[in-house]
């Protein structure tokens, strides 16, 4: 009997950063921070909807988060989680990879290291180069292009710069859930 090559299709995605993309940033002297409480978690306006259409137009939803604030010991574990679990119950997403390092040595999983992305891609079976990164700060762009993904920056005005080019900019979830429709009806 010969062998057979058996191919799996590969699903896209639509990696989100979680902290300004998917929830209200926090902005202290024009720099972002993520939520230390429940209270402070709160969803952006639009991400409810564009989840809901990215979802309908077939994407894995996958978060890749840093939550480098437990790594340090700032921030407990079961709180991050807590916020987790709601983003699961009030979003369509399929998954949530986070990077708990603290930033103080490399770590392959802590943005911009591609390894959250790489990691859901292999066990989802996700096309990385028709899927798309999107996210508020640098380390996802980065991130983004370091696993071959297209990329989508939301620009909150931080005063921060960017590293690399992204492919696409916008000012909120939503304009980044219809560039990202338009560019996948020219993908196909």
């Amino acid at each position: 009997m010969g062998e057979y090559e058996v191919t799996v299709p590969r699903c896209r995605a639509v990696f989100l950063d979680r902290d300004g993309t998917l929830t209200r940033p926090i902005v202290r002297d024009g720099k972002p921070y993520a939520a230390m409480t429940l209270e402070e978690f709160q969803l952006a306006d639009d991400a409810a909807e564009a989840c809901r259409l990215l979802k309908e137009a077939g994407f894995l939803l996958v978060v890749a988060t840093n939550q480098p604030d437990v790594g340090r010991g700032t921030l407990r574990r079961e709180i991050v989680e807590q916020m987790h679990a709601r983003l699961m119950r009030e979003l369509p997403l399929d998954r949530i990879e986070v990077s708990y390092d603290s930033g103080e040595t490399p770590s392959e999983f802590r943005k911009p290291a591609p390894g959250m992305l790489l990691r859901a891609a292999s066990e989802l079976g996700i096309d990385l180069r028709r899927s798309f990164m999107v996210g508020d700060r640098w380390r996802d762009i980065d991130c983004g292009h370091a696993a071959g993904c297209r990329t989508v920056y939301l620009d909150q005005d931080y005063q921060e710069s960017l590293r690399q080019q992204p492919d696409y900019r916008v000012k909120n979830l939503g304009e980044a859930a219809n560039i990202i429709l338009a560019v996948a009806k020219q993908m196909r």
